[in-house]
């Protein structure tokens, strides 16, 4: 199967990744394709935008350790002219002045830069910083006895503790959080609030051009590749937008399995170990160079191509038993290859859920959903897999005022 660029047409068996089935039971209409299709399904995107999901965790490795034949960058696309220009995963896909979207020789001279810069964390300190964040906010509801963990919580606590990695002030968060949030989602307002994020951080590099501070747009300015403010200011929304939404997420599900999961509620209860379902669901993408076969389906050149990186996790071609990710080794959630996450991104992220969710359960360790957990619902993302809100009940805890 192959889209015909001339001709704007639905492709035949292709799936819609969005829309209430998607969003009500993804990992079923992942099954569901990987049993019709096999590891490499034709889907459409938001738009009736035609696609490639991959499904399969050998196909993603193969295709992300090949830069040669699949490329970072939507130069090589040709449905530009399918996409909408409010399209919501415009951002995500179309070239922009950054190393994240460089092709492999272009990425190895430009992306050290970002990530020495992050290498630059102390986690220990960071630890510390996100335990004070985390006080802080559980402080606003504690004397409740309610709360919605993902409104009054885990969708600020990333935000906060970045604002303060990145040198911002406390005040820029609550807008950065609704627009990163806001980023993520279907529609207009995806686009716009894109746009707001990135003029923020032009104006954060600007601001550490004349003073320069501990922090990591400092750092990365300082780094002697030389990057260009335009290029910082991108790597900078792409990390941010990446570290808050993945990191949020990545705490309200494993807060949410804590609540409705009796293996789950153990394990954090013991280990304290965040050991959640990762929000990322699907990365936009790859771009095949030329025409080639991936698991007996021909691909053409130009064709885009999806990480099912949710499905990949629960490929039953690397844990057959069951089909379910939970401990599983061959864990993709950060992507894989030269343009995956960077290790110490990885690191910073594990940290502030960690922290966040212990310090949750030391404070109110009687916590316990205030729904039905089929009442909760998903955000409409084809990127994250998150929820909207997660209300809890507790004993009301005694707050010292100081």
């Amino acid at each position: 199967m192959s889209y015909d660029p001339a001709v704007i047409a639905p492709i035949p068996q292709a799936t819609a990744l969005y829309g209430p089935r998607f969003q009500r039971d993804p990992a079923e209409l992942y099954r569901e394709m990987r049993r019709d299709h096999g590891p490499v399904a034709p889907v459409l995107l938001e738009g009736g935008v035609p696609a490639w999901l991959l499904l399969g965790y050998r196909e993603i490795r193969y295709v992300t350790t090949n830069p040669e034949l699949f490329s970072r960058i939507s130069v090589h696309w040709h449905s530009w002219h399918l996409v909408p220009d409010d399209w919501s995963l415009r951002p995500y896909a179309e070239a922009q002045h950054c190393s994240i979207h460089t092709e492999a020789a272009e990425h190895r001279l430009r992306a050290p830069a970002l990530h020495e810069a992050l290498a630059g964390v102390d986690q220990f300190e960071l630890a510390n910083q996100v335990e004070a964040i985390a006080d802080r906010l559980i402080d606003e509801f504690a004397g409740r006895g309610t709360a919605d963990l993902i409104a009054e919580y885990t969708h600020r606590i990333p935000l906060l503790a970045l604002a303060k990695l990145y040198g911002l002030p406390d005040s820029d968060a609550p807008a950065l959080v609704h627009d990163v949030a806001a980023s993520a989602d279907e529609g207009e307002e995806a686009v716009k609030a894109h746009g707001r994020i990135v003029a923020r951080m032009a104006r954060l590099v600007r601001e550490k051009c004349e003073r320069p501070g501990a922090d990591l747009p400092s750092r990365v300015l300082a780094h002697p590749i030389g990057l260009s403010e335009e290029e910082i200011a991108t790597d900078l929304f792409m990390t941010m937008g990446a570290g808050q939404l993945t990191t949020a997420d990545w705490m309200g599900n494993t807060l949410r399995l804590m609540l409705t999961d009796e293996r789950f509620a153990v394990t954090l209860s013991g280990g304290r170990r965040s050991v959640g379902q990762a929000p990322t669901q699907n990365f936009i993408g790859r771009w095949a160079k030329n025409d080639t076969q991936l698991a007996g389906r021909h691909i053409r050149k130009g064709d885009l191509l999806v990480l099912g990186l949710a499905a990949a996790n629960s490929d039953p071609q690397v844990r057959p038993e069951s089909g379910d990710s939970t401990g599983n080794e061959a864990y993709m959630s950060f992507s894989h290859g030269e343009h995956g996450c960077p290790y110490p991104a990885q690191e910073i992220a594990r940290t502030i859920t960690r922290v966040g969710i212990e310090v949750l359960l030391d404070r109110l360790p009687d916590i316990v959903l205030a729904v039905e957990p089929d009442a909760l619902e998903w955000r409409s993302s084809v990127w994250m897999r998150g929820l909207t809100t997660l209300p809890v009940e507790f004993t009301p805890a005694y707050v010292a005022r100081y």
